[in-house]
């Protein structure tokens, strides 16, 4: 056998184990697969896990008070009665709520709020909107969006289980007053306009009711 021969058999050799090891380390491969997770990723991803169990902070509240503040304390505590409970959905929530509420008050419409507005908080609501009603005025207002959300505070009652969360907005609307005639006596229809309010909202953690009812308002 000739000596050209000879080294062709053995670099065929040497290519057939070169590709069967490669079938072994790789697999065989039919269409798109997703990238394997390395091993050294898999412990990542374990040690991460495994400190938050062992009590890390809590993201849902840190994002939004400092780590430790009483109001931290606080959330965390409704956390426990409530383990569903989530700050950064809460805080959507109120979002909504705030625009419902505020646009309710200010149609004079407070039928659709009044679930959730406390029992005080509604009376001051009404007899804002029945001195209106007396004097002839309507307000004619738009809400055009949020420029600020933000928690400013949280309380936790043990003993009632009632949490309490105050919550900052700047809202943007436009808002003008008409009288009895219809013309505008206040306001500018074309004229956006901040809208600032700092509201309490409160709710016994872990009762069947989900609904937050407001139950203080400020400036």
């Amino acid at each position: 056998m000739s000596s050209p021969l000879i080294q062709l058999l053995v670099l065929a050799g040497i290519a057939l184990f070169l590709i069967l090891r490669l079938r072994d380390v790789l697999g065989t491969r039919e269409g798109f697969e997703k990238p394997q997770v390395t091993q050294k990723d898999d412990r990542r991803l374990t040690r991460d896990q495994f400190e938050v169990i062992e009590g890390g902070p809590d993201n849902d509240i840190t994002d939004h008070v400092p780590e430790g503040s009483p109001a931290a304390k606080a959330l965390a505590a409704m956390k426990g009665a409530e383990p569903s409970f989530n700050v950064s959905e809460f805080l959507g929530g109120a979002g909504g709520a705030y625009e419902m509420i505020l646009m309710g008050f200010e149609a004079g419409d407070l039928a659709q709020i009044k679930p959730f507005l406390s029992d005080d908080v509604y009376e001051t609501f009404a007899s804002v909107v029945e001195d209106r009603e007396k004097k002839g005025l309507t307000v004619d207002a738009k809400f055009v969006g949020l420029r600020e959300l933000k928690l400013d505070d949280a309380e936790f009652d043990a003993a009632s289980g009632e949490g309490e969360v105050t919550v900052r907005f700047i809202g943007e609307l436009t808002s003008v007053v008409r009288d009895k005639g219809g013309d505008i006596i206040e306001g500018n229809p074309n004229e956006v306009k901040p809208q600032r309010d700092v509201w309490t909202f409160a709710r016994v953690m872990g009762s069947d009711n989900p609904n937050w009812q407001l139950v203080a308002t400020g400036g």
